[in-house]
């Protein structure tokens, strides 16, 4: 890697002291030097530039966002500092305070509002968003906002937001935009100079602690890379370690070592246990280590594990420091939830040096395993992904157990992006001198994959900039619909849109040049054989009509396999419409048979699908299967073939039950009918076809002999006109994409009154107003609920069960719809009305070709409820449970939380009456026990 960055943009001349007197005061008030990179960007910021600074985890990015913080206090401005998420502002809110003071510093993280007028203020980046629209005063003074993190701006979810800060930004605020390495840096600094102005770009790709590659084969270590190879830029694998598990593979191949493999394969773990893992890094002096292992379920497994063994990391002086964190973390407690939180189990591997951390543990749990982590107290910790994302607990090394991921959809591979993100975490700055990744063999993995990986220097940021309805109001009320088209030309999406289409715009003027000189051979090759190429040429216009002369005959012919084609298609997408349709409309315990690849046979349906788009139903084979079937699984619509009568519960989860089902399903009597025969093709039955044939066949070319070489050269041709078109259709694609998705958003909010049309455009009516305070994904569905009405008259702990479905979102194929049983009735009706407010929505939005607001989903509803009515933590995380198991104690507080959020919005939105008193009086009764803990 090179250890010099590169720099873009207007770049400092001179970095001395004296030309830079409050970067001279800055270095001078810090406990280490700063590295060139770091210089380069603090002096670019000083001479009145914005900056982006990539570089890898652990250099020391946020030394740029503090200078930024630095310059805005001692120019008497303010300086907002955003992260993407509560945990990294909170602890840059810390960070900040303990040099700054509690006085200079306030903390917005929609959970806490601390010093909130301070100059300098820490805050997630939806909260600058949300004061930029609603222009709110306290953006005056403003003169630096640091995005930390800001390639967040490829997040499928929340990425649109950074992208809308940066563009509505005032011109005169510097942005400091700070980001992981990415390999298209350049064109993300080219975009924030288009639409930022002068920005330096500052690129720094070498790590300050290096980073060895590593693989653990059983109970052998060995270096991934071949480290006697030439140095030539290239790293070949280590071929001891490839010698070594071939020898392995042989033996498991020939012994009882067969059974590793299938554990492994499985997801069960590493063939190395748990405990046998940390004493190996512990006596290579690898520990303190983070554990990433891809699934909550396994980190409290992997915990649990060593737990049950006798190891123990600390001894009892350090394990005494580490009950006074826990009872620090835990004070705030009732004894009752201490029980059902599981506290003893927690602290005691937190007393031996080990530990889990997931979204699933309580926030207080994983705050408490932070600190502990930093202080060394912990010396493994087992984690998901999430800790990988900006939160501050680096260590000696990382252990990764897979390759593989849940996405949440499918298991699937890691990306480069996501090993170096991972990895990155390993090598303390100013404490190791260098960091260690270790992957854990398992059977099936190959050493080169891992090398793929691990080698990959980079990977790409590219936009998820989407319009929205929330945002499309917004937009309109300040800037008008001109402006807002002109906003959404003016994005990252946009702006590597455009970037692809000049490569295109360049392919199309290659191919036509590859046209024009095979026309001239055509016109040779017609004129020996006496045939007129008539038709439309490269370039030129026909007399003679579109079908006259051989290029005319071509002509015809390609017409004739695009309408084959097109009729292939329909044929194909309304099979597929009519399999989806009675996909969603199986009913449980219904019977239907497969044919598909993966399994034939009868199928009893368990659970119906959920998602119109993706229908999935749960069913169980006669051969003791089961799983979810979709449209892949489909050549024609499912046909009901009967019913089996199923008891309230059935028994899907062990092979007994499975089996058990099975056999009912053999002893039903109903038969499997024969594979439906497809009937004949649409294509003798289409007018235009049959008119283009008789053309084809009564053309004077139709009987020249189709091997000529003249036929060879025309449908060279014929090519070249479909690449042509292909390119200016994907151009046209490109460019029109967010116009036309805003375009049919308006189209919307016209229709559903809030937007009111215009001869200059549209404005925003009273509902819209409403609409411009609501930011959830399911904001439109929000306000078409407040304004029928369907939420009135409800009570606290009611609206808050209501509004939780809006929210919330069950893992998996848990999804509880709209009919769960709720035992309240005035919160059941409210469900089904939401609900069919949605249903109403989602056909208005299919009708507009958008997709679909995310269906309601009432897995929280009743557990929110019970806790806004005084219930016990343990029976509301029963009632949320999934697949029989409570909810975890983390979730359960992030749902909360969210639904707090809305409620506030709601509260704000409706103004004085009825529906905001109740919902300040919803928020005040989720406020307590762990719910208010977290929230402080």
């Amino acid at each position: 890697m090179s250890s010099e960055p590169s720099l873009s943009g207007p770049v400092p001349d001179d970095t001395r002291p004296d030309s830079h007197p409050e970067l001279a005061r800055f270095a001078a008030s810090l406990s280490f030097g700063l590295d060139e990179f770091q210089r380069a960007a603090c002096a670019a910021l000083e001479d009145g530039h914005g900056v982006l600074v990539c570089a890898p985890t652990g250099a020391g990015k946020t030394v740029v966002g503090e200078f930024a913080v630095h310059l805005a206090l001692m120019g008497g401005t303010k300086c907002f500092y955003t992260t993407p998420i509560k945990a990294l502002s909170n602890q840059k809110y810390a960070d900040l305070v303990a040099v700054h003071g509690v006085e200079s510093v306030g903390l917005l993280t929609g959970d806490s509002s601390i010093n909130a007028d301070a100059p300098i203020v820490v805050m997630t980046t939806e909260v600058v968003r949300n004061m930029i629209y609603a222009n709110s005063s306290a953006l005056n003074g403003l003169s630096y906002v640091v995005m930390d993190e800001v390639h967040y701006l490829a997040d499928r979810f929340r990425g649109a937001v950074w992208e809308e800060v940066i563009l509505h930004l005032d011109p005169a605020v510097r942005l400091v935009s700070l980001s992981a390495t990415v390999s298209n840096a350049e064109e993300f600094g080219d975009w924030i100079q288009a639409v930022r102005g002068d920005t330096t770009v500052i690129v720094d790709e070498h790590r300050p602690v290096p980073l060895w590659q590593h693989m653990l084969v059983g109970n052998r270590m060995f270096d991934l890379f071949d480290g006697s190879a030439p140095n030539d830029g290239r790293r070949e694998v280590n071929p001891a370690l490839a010698r070594y598990i071939r020898q392995r593979e042989v033996v498991d191949l020939s012994g009882p070592g067969r059974g590793h493999r299938g554990r492994s394969e499985r997801g069960g773990g590493p063939p190395v246990s748990r405990p046998e893992l940390i004493r190996r890094l512990d006596a290579d002096g690898l520990l303190p280590a983070i554990d990433f292992i891809f699934s909550r379920a396994g980190c409290d497994a992997a915990l649990a594990q060593c737990r049950r063994s006798g190891l123990d990391l600390l001894g009892p002086e350090r394990a005494a420091a580490v009950d006074e964190v826990v009872d620090r973390f835990v004070a705030d407690l009732a004894p009752d939830d201490r029980d059902v939180l599981g506290v003893d189990d927690w602290r005691t591997g937190l007393r031996r040096g080990f530990a889990a951390h997931h979204a699933g543990m309580l926030p207080a749990f994983r705050h408490a395993v932070e600190e502990l982590f930093v202080r060394g107290l912990v010396q493994m910790v087992f984690a998901t992904e999430t800790l990988a994302l900006g939160i501050n607990m680096p260590a000696r090394s990382v252990v990764l157990e897979r390759l593989v991921k849940y996405n949440g959809e499918a298991h699937v591979d890691l990306t480069p992006g996501e090993f170096t993100q991972l990895t990155g975490r390993a090598g303390r700055r100013g404490i190791d001198i260098e960091g260690h990744a270790v992957v854990v063999f398992a059977p099936g993995m190959q050493p080169a994959q891992v090398a793929g990986l691990a080698g990959a220097r980079t990977f790409p940021l590219r936009s998820s900039f989407a319009p929205e309805y929330n945002m499309a109001v917004n937009l309109i009320r300040r800037v008008g619909l001109n402006g807002s088209r002109e906003l959404l030309d003016r994005s990252f999406a946009q702006f590597q849109a455009d970037k692809s289409v000049v490569g295109q715009s360049r392919q199309i003027d290659a191919v036509t040049r590859k046209l024009r000189k095979l026309d001239v051979e055509l016109e040779e090759l017609a004129g020996r054989r006496d045939i007129g190429l008539g038709g439309a040429r490269a370039g030129d216009a026909t007399e003679e009509g579109e079908f006259a002369g051989f290029l005319g005959y071509m002509r015809l012919r390609e017409l004739i396999r695009t309408r084959e084609r097109e009729l292939k298609f329909e044929k194909r997408m309304s099979l597929q419409n009519s399999v989806v349709e009675d996909l969603f409309a199986l009913k449980r315990g219904q019977v239907i048979g497969l044919f598909g690849g993966r399994h034939r046979g009868l199928a009893v349906v368990l659970e119906p699908a959920s998602d119109r788009r993706d229908p999935k139903p749960l069913v169980l084979v006669d051969d003791a299967w089961a799983g979810r079937v979709g449209v892949k699984d489909f050549l024609n619509p499912p046909e009901v073939l009967g019913n089996l009568r199923l008891a309230k519960t059935v028994d899907r989860r062990t092979g007994r039950g499975r089996r058990d089902l099975a056999s009912a399903l053999r002893s039903s009597g109903i038969e499997l009918p024969r594979r439906k025969q497809s009937r004949r093709s649409a294509a003798a039955d289409d007018n235009e076809l049959v008119d283009l044939r008789r053309q084809l066949r009564a053309h004077p070319a139709h009987g020249l002999p189709d091997h000529d070489e003249l036929f060879r050269a025309a449908e060279r041709r014929t090519r070249l006109v479909r690449e042509i078109d292909a390119l200016e259709q994907s151009i046209a694609d490109r460019t029109a994409t967010l116009r036309a998705d805003f375009d049919r958003i308006v189209a919307i909010l016209e229709e559903l009154g809030y937007l009111v049309p215009g001869p200059d455009g549209p404005t925003v009516a009273p509902p819209g107003d409403l609409l411009t305070r609501i930011y959830s994904e399911s904001d439109l569905l929000i306000c078409e609920c407040l304004r029928s009405g369907v939420w009135d008259g409800l009570q606290p702990p009611e609206l808050a069960g209501v509004v939780a479905a809006v929210v919330y979102e069950s893992r998996r194929d848990a999804f509880a719809g709209p009919d769960l049983a709720v035992s309240v009735p005035p919160l059941r009706t409210a469900l089904v009305e939401t609900h069919r407010r949605w249903r109403d929505l989602s056909r208005l939005e299919m009708r507009h070709s958008l997709d679909p607001t995310r269906e309601p989903d009432a897995g929280f509803s009743m557990s929110i409820h019970l806790w806004a009515s005084g219930r016990s933590l343990p029976e509301c995380l029963a009632v949320a449970g999934d697949r029989g198991r409570p909810l975890p104690a983390g979730d359960f507080v992030r749902w909360s939380r969210q639904v707090i959020d809305l409620l506030e919005q709601i509260r704000i939105g409706a103004g004085e009456g009825d529906l905001a008193r109740t919902a300040r009086r919803a928020v005040s009764a989720i406020r307590r026990g762990v719910v208010a803990v977290e929230l402080g």
